[in-house]
C-alpha cells in the first residue's frame, strides 16, 4: 500500500470518529442552544418556585392547546378545551383528557413546547401532568391537570401562545412481564404485542 492510500485511509478514519463524537454531543449542543436562544420553544419540565407572581392587571392573551401522539402511542390525548382567554400575570388550570385504549397497563411521557419560541421565557407552570410519567390500566381514563401562568413581561407583540404537548409510549414492558409471571398483576389483564 502506497503512502498516498494509507494517509487516506487515516484521514477517513478520524472523519468516521469525529462524525461519531459528534453525533452524541448533537443533544447537549441543542439543549444549551435552545436554551440560550429561546428558540423551539423548550420549556422547563419542574414546577416554578416563584408562586407569588401573580399581578391583579395583566393583560388578555389567547391560549391554544394542542395534542399530538407519538406515532407509537395508541392512547386518546386531547385537551378539554382546545382555546381559552387568560390574563398574564393571573394563574389559570387547564386539563387535558387522556384514555389508555389498549388491554395492557402503559405508561406514558407528555413533552411540552410553546410557540411562538420567545413566548416559554415568561411561560411558568405551578402543576404539569408533563413533569412525571403517568401509569392508566387497560381502559382507564383521567383528566390531567396543567396551572400556569404566563407572566406580565411576556412582549406586547404576542396575544395568542400555542401550548402543545406530545405523548410517547414510555412503558418498561420487562417490568410489566415480570409482574405478571410474579402474579402481581391481576390475571384479567393481558399483554398484548406493541401497536
Amino acid at each position: 500500500m502506497n503512502e498516498g492510500s494509507k494517509k487516506t485511509i487515516k484521514t477517513l478514519c478520524f472523519a468516521v470518529l469525529g462524525m461519531f463524537t459528534f453525533s452524541f454531543a448533537l443533544v447537549p449542543l441543542y439543549n444549551v442552544f435552545c436554551e440560550v436562544t429561546g428558540l423551539n420553544g423548550k420549556i422547563e419540565l419542574r414546577a416554578t418556585s416563584n408562586k407569588n407572581i401573580e399581578i391583579d392587571n395583566g393583560r388578555d392573551i389567547s391560549i391554544q392547546f394542542v395534542s399530538h401522539n407519538n406515532e407509537e402511542m395508541p392512547w386518546t390525548f386531547k385537551p378539554s378545551e382546545d382555546n381559552i382567554q387568560i390574563k398574564t400575570g393571573k394563574y389559570h388550570t387547564a386539563t387535558f383528557y387522556v384514555k389508555n385504549t389498549t388491554r395492557k397497563r402503559m405508561v406514558a411521557q407528555a413533552i411540552p413546547s410553546v410557540a411562538p419560541s420567545n413566548a416559554a421565557a415568561h411561560l411558568k407552570k405551578l402543576e404539569c401532568f408533563c413533569f412525571e410519567k403517568q401509569e392508566l390500566a387497560p381502559g382507564e381514563e383521567a383528566l390531567l391537570p396543567v396551572r400556569l401562568i404566563f407572566d406580565d413581561e411576556l412582549p406586547r407583540s404576542i396575544n395568542s401562545v400555542v401550548l402543545s404537548y406530545t405523548i410517547f409510549d414510555v412503558t418498561d414492558y420487562n417490568d410489566i412481564e415480570f409482574a405478571q409471571r410474579n402474579g402481581d398483576y391481576h390475571s384479567n389483564h393481558e399483554m398484548e404485542p406493541s401497536i
